[in-house]
């Protein structure tokens, strides 16, 4: 995550420990320190959506995943490891009937839960129920305003529901906030979205790019050019320093693109250079993406990833192994590739002069275009003369 309000107004914000903390690069298998990574469990298949852009490609079915049980032990492994953040995603984790039992396992063990969800099931009984067992945020996905989210989620109503959920956290003072997938067909909302974000008082925004994967994986030729990135970043970066000037606190990030980092700073560097260098110092700290360092996933069967969108590299299974015994294990070519990236990097990204603070960007694009997972990654909008190098 690129803290965009962070790096441009100097706001801080929880996950500010994590990303920005002294000691945060050069880590192998945490987030920060005597911490094991952040972990995203898709803990459930089962949606009541069904989304074109869905990494796990979910539908309404039944799917096998770990039962309560076997979700208790894996929670333990997660404390024993010292995992400071456990993410609740799915499918549509609030489908899972012991969602709840296990949130609330989790936050007994010392760890602090988040739920990702599509929102449309939170009436104001789950959203007192999700304060009263201390979920720390709620994040619920919208791709756009009203018919844009419908046809891009495969329901209609979904975003008044949606919007129903977000409203019912906010009465009850559920810390909640939105996950916006950047693409084609909905990167012309993004006004709206900070539109949105003020006139419902929504205090935080995640704003990803897409990433080719499951459903996803379709959507190549979707995403948006590199020249329409940079004017959703211009656009991103212009309505943040905005609402900063106006005193309204809002968290705005972006996700899935470290060039996104890279073109904030060469930005200020024109503008404020004093604090561009301070930029450059948090950039530092943080080394850019690390999916399979500070991120890890597993799915509702148990498998240890890199993160969700490289379910394709499987590294063992929590029903068979302890995941801190898995994400140290350095016997898988990717997994140990990713703990050390640098060396094995090619094309443009093996070149650029900011690879310290990118490590690569994302591998799941590269392997999804070139058919090697160590290529360079396609969506950089980066010009080379921007990275560094010569034509």
């Amino acid at each position: 995550m690129i803290g965009i309000s962070k790096l441009l107004c100097g706001t801080e914000n929880f996950g500010d420990s994590l990303r920005y903390a002294q000691g945060s690069r050069g880590q192998v298998h945490g987030a920060v320190t005597g911490h094991g990574p952040v972990v995203v469990w898709n803990s459930t298949r089962t949606c009541n959506l069904k989304c074109r852009h869905c990494y796990s490609e979910s539908d309404s079915k039944k799917y096998g995943e770990l039962n309560t049980e076997e979700a208790k032990e894996f929670i333990n492994d997660l404390a024993e490891f010292n995992v400071p953040v456990l993410l609740f995603s799915g499918g549509e984790p609030l489908v899972r009937p012991d969602f709840f039992e296990l949130a609330e396992y989790a936050k007994m063990k010392g760890i602090r839960t988040t739920i990702s969800t599509n929102g449309t099931l939170i009436t104001p009984e789950v959203a007192q129920r999700l304060k009263n067992i201390g979920v720390g945020y709620v994040g619920i996905s919208l791709d756009g305003i009203g018919e844009v989210n419908d046809i891009f989620r495969g329901r209609q109503g979904a975003y008044q529901a949606a919007l129903a959920g977000i409203r019912n956290c906010l009465a009850v003072g559920q810390r909640v906030g939105l996950r916006f997938t950047i693409n084609r067909h909905n990167h012309k909302e993004l006004d709206k979205i900070f539109d949105l974000i003020e006139r419902e008082n929504i205090p935080r925004v995640c704003f990803y790019h897409l990433v080719y994967s499951g459903r996803g994986s379709e959507m190549i030729k979707e995403d948006i050019s590199h020249g329409e990135s940079r004017e959703a970043l211009d656009l991103i970066i212009e309505r943040t320093l905005d609402f900063h000037k106006r005193g309204l606190n809002k968290e705005i990030l972006t996700v899935d693109n470290h060039a996104d980092a890279i073109y904030i700073y060469l930005k200020l560097l024109e503008e404020n250079p004093e604090q561009a260098k301070h930029v450059l110092e948090l950039l530092s700290r943080n080394g850019g993406n690390r999916t399979g360092i500070a991120i890890g996933e597993v799915d509702w069967e148990g498998n240890v990833h890199a993160d969700q969108f490289t379910r394709n590299h499987r590294f063992g299974n929590v029903r068979e192994r302890k995941f801190g015994d898995i994400w140290t294990d350095l016997s898988n070519p990717i997994l140990a590739g990713l703990k050390d990236r640098k060396p094995l990097l090619k094309g443009r990204c093996a070149r650029c002069q900011w690879l310290n603070y990118c490590n690569g960007n994302f591998r799941a694009r590269a392997e999804a275009v070139h058919g090697d997972f160590w290529a360079e990654d396609p969506a950089c909008y980066l010009t080379d003369e921007e990275i560094g190098i010569k034509v």
